[in-house]
């Protein structure tokens, strides 16, 4: 009997004839399946995967900073912040019309979801109005709509969710032990209240993690664990490596195992079968192969574009070449606004 079927009390007759854990699932049985063979892993994974979505369609975003740099935050990976000196271009909140001509052109190469940063600790209400229109023009071109903002409040949420956004997304980083050892101007409870706030207001949510920050794998089990017992499941979950920048407190951390990353993606696919699983921050660093592994493994998003807000990614006709290596579309989007 597979590691999930044990956990699950499921009979079965050996490793492909299981069903995913349950949301609450044990440190130990989350640790277990870390520690399974590899091969047996991914084949775990990719039954969990093809029962819920078509294994050779990936969700495909584009990411923009509309506001960068200036950060109160001290967010030890995070090029933004204003208390570290790394160089960076800072600009105030983009005009709604450049924004919208960026949508245009990411739906133009094929993204079907427009990803918008703006380097705030939490925003004002004043800031969130030119925010608002920016919404409503992506909305406009038929692609799904997604921002991050930082911390929000209740009315917030609820202001974003009427002028139609699909998605929020606020990340947890890691686990609550080591989250100070990163980032000591919000708590992760802080994280969690905005977390719930998005979801009374009926926004979906993006939520994921970084690795190769000095964790442990106990951390990334727990990282893991916390965002499968949300109820319900994030709908996307980013999973990032580490882009050290230098300047940041985590410039020179050392490089991040890639089959570690591998196995991370293949829990998280099992831990959250209807969740979509991204391949964000990092990504730029990774051979064809190791995408490959990873679509295998369960990721099936990407960011698309040779930006993710200040980091590099790869450019969009280098994916587009891997995807017809690999036979893999990009996933339609399922917004109902009309173009």
């Amino acid at each position: 009997m597979s590691v999930l079927e044990a956990e699950s009390e499921t009979a079965g007759t050996g490793v492909g004839a299981t069903v995913p854990l349950p949301p609450d699932a044990s440190v130990e049985a989350v640790e277990a399946l870390f520690d399974m063979p590899l091969l047996d892993l991914l084949y775990e994974a990719q039954s969990v995967h093809r029962r819920h979505f078509d294994p050779n369609s990936v969700q495909v975003s584009t990411l923009l900073s509309i506001k960068t740099g200036r950060c109160p935050e001290d967010c030890a990976y995070c090029p933004q912040s204003i208390r570290f000196e790394t160089g960076l271009e800072v600009h105030e909140l983009m005009p709604v019309e450049e924004v919208k001509a960026a949508a245009r052109r990411a739906k133009a190469a094929g993204a079907t979801r427009f990803c918008m940063g703006a380097a705030y600790r939490g925003p004002k209400d004043r800031d969130l109005e030119p925010i608002v229109e920016m919404i409503a023009e992506v909305r406009r071109l038929g692609m799904e709509s997604c921002v991050t903002l930082g911390l929000l409040k209740p009315h917030q949420a609820r202001r974003l969710a009427d002028a139609g956004l699909d998605y929020y997304n606020h990340n947890l980083d890691t686990s609550e032990e080591f989250y100070p050892e990163i980032i000591g101007t919000r708590t992760y409870a802080d994280r969690l209240e905005t977390l719930a706030h998005v979801r009374n207001a009926g926004l979906k949510v993006c939520c994921g993690g970084i690795l190769g920050m000095g964790e442990s794998r106990r951390d990334r089990i727990e990282l893991l664990r916390t965002l499968a017992s949300m109820q319900p499941q994030p709908e996307s979950v980013p999973i990032n490596q580490l882009v050290t920048i230098p300047g940041t407190p985590l410039a020179d951390a050392e490089p991040f195992d890639k089959f570690e990353f591998v196995r991370t993606i293949a829990v998280a696919r099992i831990l959250m079968p209807r969740s979509h699983i991204r391949l964000s921050a990092g990504r730029s660093d990774f051979t064809d192969e190791l995408q490959a592994m990873c679509f295998f493994a369960g990721a099936n998003s990407i960011f698309y574009g040779d930006k993710l807000l200040t980091t590099d990614n790869p450019v969009p006709n280098e994916d587009e070449a891997l995807f017809a290596k690999l036979g893999i579309a990009a996933e339609l989007c399922d917004t109902t606004v009309a173009a």
